[in-house]
């Protein structure tokens, strides 16, 4: 868990340093060249630096070890964090929106942007593509859906950041300067939509939900692969962060011993995390061959294949 708080920390302190260099390149030279989508751009990637801000305080959180308060230790903070960054990059796109909006109603006077404007933009488009490349593969490599979601903002900024480079080689070759806040208008609605989609997204593991439904099938394998262990059912499963906690119910001779059960539901629990992976903790409820109860919660076999999970 260590070691994975300590690449989340790396990552975000790299996306610190360049959205930060990067958003104050980008405004400054946005307000001198006269370019108000460059400016846009620049608050979207301040608002970056922000978010990365969050994943690396949210590193430091992850790695405490469990107590009496959060017995399952501290890394649902990361399906904390990400639902908080979709509330501030919506927070971002909304005000972008607003202040494009009033600048076209109001019929500001617009001038034609220098080409400084067109440089800072070029230079956007592949450091967010450095970012992009680099938060996305760390994300996915450790299973944080934190990173992922920052490296799909770098991504949406690599389009924002093309959009704003057409918007100003249409207005170089057109004059016509409006066309530059038309750009930054389009900017905030992109940047709102994605805002909801990782909101959206992040409620899969608020709610202890689970995408991968082949794992499911994994546990009924490997439980039925042990000896002495029959119909595995209620099975119950979630996210813990990038690791899976498992909790099911087996069936097993009524006639063997108490030990003799420990042992076949400890070899279930072995044979599922060899077989599923990433596994935080397995817990193995026995249950004499041939029981019937009224179940509410879980899954089975066969309620996969009929599907009566839905």
């Amino acid at each position: 868990m260590k070691d994975r708080s300590k690449v989340i920390s790396k990552t975000s302190f790299i996306g610190i340093l360049s959205n930060g260099l990067l958003s104050a390149a980008k405004i400054i030279i946005g307000i001198i060249s006269g370019s108000f989508a460059v400016i846009s751009d620049g608050l979207d990637s301040a608002s970056d630096v922000l978010t990365y801000v969050i994943t690396y305080y949210v590193s430091r959180i992850i790695s405490k070890p469990p107590n009496h308060k959060y017995p399952y230790g501290y890394q649902r903070a990361e399906a904390v964090a990400t639902k908080a960054l979709s509330f501030i990059l919506f927070f971002v796109g909304a005000q972008l929106f607003y202040s494009s909006l009033v600048r076209i109603v109001e019929q500001h006077p617009h001038q034609i942007p220098s080409m400084m404007a067109l440089y800072i933009t070029l230079a956007s488009v592949v450091i967010k593509w450095g970012l992009y490349l680099y938060t996305t593969r760390t994300g996915r490599r450790i299973h944080s859906r934190m990173l992922i979601a920052n490296g799909r903002n770098m991504r949406n900024d690599i389009l924002i950041s093309l959009s704003v480079l057409v918007g100003l080689i249409f207005t170089y070759q057109f004059q016509l300067p409006v066309v530059d806040l038309a750009i930054a208008l389009a900017i905030s609605l992109w940047i709102m939509k994605d805002a909801f989609s990782i909101f959206m997204e992040s409620n899969m593991e608020l709610m202890d939900g689970v995408e991968d439904s082949t794992v499911y099938f994994k546990i009924f394998d490997a439980v039925e692969q042990t000896e002495g262990a029959y119909h595995p059912h209620r099975v119950r499963l979630r996210k813990h962060a990038d690791q899976y906690v498992i909790a099911l119910d087996i069936e097993v001779d009524p006639e063997i011993k108490i030990s003799e059960a420990h042992i076949i539901a400890k070899q279930v629990e072995e044979n599922i995390k060899e077989e599923v992976g990433n596994t935080f903790d397995v817990m193995v409820h026995t249950e004499p061959y041939g029981n019937v109860e009224n179940e509410q919660f879980g899954l089975s076999r066969e309620k996969m294949e009929n599907g009566d999970d839905l």
